[in-house]
Formats: C-alpha cells, structure tokens, sequence
C-alpha cells in the first residue's frame, strides 16, 4: 500500500484528496436502473439507466444505484487500485459496491450505491463516497478492456 508522498507523486490531480493511506473519490452523477441487462458468453449488455437530478440525490430504502465520481482517472503502469466505501456512509446503511482498477486504467469509475436502510438517505453531489488504495502491482500487464477510455 502507498502512504501520501507516493500517492501524490502519482495522482497529483488529486492531492487535496489524498489521505494517509489512500486518496478520496467524490460523488458526481447517479443514476437508476430502467431496464434489464445481461452478460452472455462474454457480451455485455448494460441496463438502460436514468440520471437523476443533481446537486441532492435521496437515496429510496433497498435500492441500487449506479454512481460516478467527478473527474477520470489514469492508474499509472505498475500499480492498482482497490476502491473501498467511507465509513460515513457504512454507518449510515449505505454501502459502496466496488470492483478492482487495473493498472493503466484510465477513464470514468462506476461504483453501485445500496440503500440496506428503511429509510431514505441524502447524500449531495462532491461528497466523499470511497477511498481509493494503491498497491504496487509486480510484472503485470496493462488494462485494455471495453472501459478504457482514449486520454484527453
């Protein structure tokens, strides 16, 4: 794991996010699910999905989100990164479904927001919602799946 020095080095676009062990990734856009999708023999078919109106989202009881954080980023070569959810939103019934960035990654993260509570939660868009961890990562490749995005 990468302390601040490092993480700054590495994602300086993000340094008053940075944390002691980690950097802190901000809620842009969510979204809700319109309609099914599937994954067959490798072929993704993503549901339909539809934005719902920033700056405050209320979360209903028992049920998924797709949320985006508010800028891309680029994983360098050589490292990866674990996304983990904030303990605010931990102790608030909220969780934070995540999946591993790869190294070279570069692009938009997509993070699934649950509401396990009875009751509605409000969150407000710039909020802090996970933290992401950085490993070094020894003699792997380089990510070159369907997320990547091209590097502006």
């Amino acid at each position: 794991m990468l302390g601040e020095k490092e993480l700054i080095k590495l994602f300086p676009e993000f340094k008053e996010l940075v944390e002691p062990s980690g950097i802190d990734l901000r809620l842009d856009e969510i979204f809700i699910q319109t309609g099914p999708g599937s994954l067959i023999d490798n072929e993704k078919n993503l549901p339909p999905l539809q934005k719902m109106e920033p700056p405050i989202y209320n979360l209903q009881p028992k049920t998924a989100y797709l949320a985006t954080i508010d800028r891309k980023i680029k994983i360098p070569e050589g490292f990866s990164m674990l996304y983990l959810p904030r303990s605010t939103l931990l102790r608030s019934f909220v969780s934070v479904q995540t999946a591993v960035g790869d190294p070279n990654f570069y692009g938009t993260l997509n993070f699934m927001l649950y509401n396990y509570g009875e009751f509605e939660y409000t969150i407000k868009q710039g909020e802090r919602i996970v933290q992401g961890v950085v490993f070094d990562v020894k003699g792997s490749g380089k990510y070159n799946g369907s997320y990547q995005e091209e590097e502006e």
